[in-house]
């Protein structure tokens, strides 16, 4: 693969640490120039044997099915930092 179809492919990604867990947010585009989302978590396990592992589960959601879900809004009640999650339009994602 050409770093041009790698630049084209991965548009946006952030981790974030969630006590024994990490969340990758990927947005990426397909050969369509149509984006998707992929959340993947993974968590640090151990095996039988005792040698550590990741276990990971990913989502692919994705532009025509994100319209189909409802708008929420994120509170934490726990700290002073609010934040909303409303409204996510994939062609300001890329921009």
């Amino acid at each position: 693969m050409s770093d041009h179809n790698h630049q084209r492919d991965e548009v946006f990604s952030k981790s974030v640490r969630a006590g024994k867990r990490t969340y990758f947010f990927d947005v990426k585009s397909t050969k369509a120039n149509d984006y998707y989302l992929t959340i993947t978590e993974s968590k640090k396990r151990v095996g039988d044997d005792g040698s550590p592992f990741f276990e990971k589960h990913k989502i692919f959601l994705y532009r025509e099915d994100f319209h189909k879900l409802p708008n929420h809004h994120y509170n934490d009640n726990n700290n002073s930092n609010t934040g909303s999650f409303t409204d996510v339009d994939f062609d300001d994602l890329g921009k």
